[in-house]
């Protein structure tokens, strides 16, 4: 995908005195007092930041945090808190601008925060007009927040139809990058490993994969409706029956293209959805009416780790057990282990798989970890998102 970088620019010289207006993610949790609980975004959008500053441009930042309503601001909408984070990680204050879609005071060298955009009348629903104004600030645009690129909005899209030079960012640049050496090109074969509770949720990204895949690992409850279609008995786990024909339609697809699904052959089983409850390793033909299947078992998971260690690319969205429990986690402490370890390009997204990654320590063994949740699963659907789309657009003149 052909589309302009701010980094590019910045090497070009073509920064220096510009106003550079860039959209980031900042949006943090934080506890009930407005504490950041957690601060990756942040950390994440300071290159983009320093490039600009380094670049001798006047720097204007923005993000949305939360769900504010529009036209009502509230203080705890405000992005105060990141304001001050953000200074502390950049040696400088960065001073925070409220109501300022009409006009940012801010010199070459400086940087200010502009208050949350989606308290901006229109923004959400990409108000031409809004976009005009948000445009008019800037000489160059730059969208540096993956999070939010499967959404069309005035900080995010309309400001990029109307602004003068827009641009990808560092952050998203490398998710362009890294979604194309993953899904546009890929080294073969391509494995990727999809779960999750409701095969629902995910349907259409598995019937998108089942194109494109060699194998299509599936895990959690979704592993439970498959193994539902092939005929298998699964007790009183969670699954959607009504979908069987759906999974069994994948199944199809994938076995016409001489690719696979694997289906378990053993799993971890209790009687109980808890922590403490005692887990038993059953053949995947032999789960009784009570059992609830919480993992794949140890002969599965080895069997998939070595198709993972043989792979040229892998996609991972989901862990495939309940990996909160130590008792359940085992398959997927095995899978991150082998994908951590194999030689193929690998790319991993979606809040629990991140947090599977966190528990297992493999951060710096996974090629690329996504920052988007809900625009990394759009990009597995085969979307095309509008961040995506209008930088492209405007690349190409």
């Amino acid at each position: 995908m052909n589309v302009l970088r701010f980094s590019d620019l910045c090497a070009q010289g073509k920064v220096r005195g510009q106003r550079v207006f860039i959209r980031a993610d900042l949006n943090v949790p934080q506890d009930d007092a407005g504490r950041i609980t957690e601060d990756t975004r942040i950390r994440a959008s300071v290159p983009c930041i320093r490039l600009a500053l380094d670049a001798g441009a006047a720097v204007m930042v923005t993000s949305h945090l939360g769900r504010p309503t529009e036209g009502e601001f509230k203080p705890a909408d405000s992005l105060a808190p990141v304001a001050e984070r953000l200074g502390q990680l950049l040696g400088r204050e960065v001073p925070l601008r409220a109501d300022w879609v009409d006009g940012v005071d801010v010199q070459p060298g400086q940087v200010v925060l502009l208050e949350n955009c989606r308290l901006n009348k229109g923004e959400k629903k990409n108000n031409p007009e809004l976009a005009q104004k948000l445009a008019a600030l800037c000489d160059i645009f730059v969208h540096d927040a993956f999070g939010t690129a499967h959404r069309a909005e005035a900080s995010t899209y309309g400001i990029a139809q109307y602004a003068k030079v827009a641009c990808a960012g560092p952050l998203l640049a490398a998710e362009i990058d890294a979604i194309g050496k993953a899904l546009a090109n890929p080294r073969r074969p391509l494995a990727a490993i999809v779960a999750g509770s409701k095969v629902s949720t995910k349907l259409t990204i598995l019937q998108s994969l089942a194109k494109n895949v060699d194998q299509l690992i599936v895990g959690g409850g979704i592993a439970n409706t498959f193994l539902l279609a092939a005929g298998l008995k699964i007790g009183k786990s969670l699954a959607e029956a009504d979908l069987v024909g759906e999974a069994r339609a994948v199944i199809e697809a994938m076995k016409a293209r001489g690719a696979e699904v694997p289906i378990p052959t053993d799993v971890v089983v209790a009687k109980t959805f808890a922590a403490d409850a005692p887990a038993t390793v059953k053949a995947a033909t032999e789960v009784a009416d009570d059992d609830l299947i919480l993992d794949i078992g140890p002969q599965t998971a080895r069997r998939l780790a070595d198709q993972l260690m043989a792979a040229g690319t892998i996609v991972w969205n989901g862990p495939v057990g309940v990996f909160e429990f130590d008792a359940f986690a085992g398959g997927t402490e095995t899978i991150a282990r082998a994908i951590a370890a194999s030689p193929a390009f690998s790319i991993a997204g979606g809040g629990d798989t991140l947090a599977a990654i966190a528990k297992y320590g493999i951060e710096k063994d996974v090629g690329y970890i996504s920052t988007g949740g809900g625009a990394f699963l759009e990009v597995l659907e085969g979307k095309t998102l509008p961040a995506f789309e209008i930088l492209a657009r405007r690349a190409a003149g």
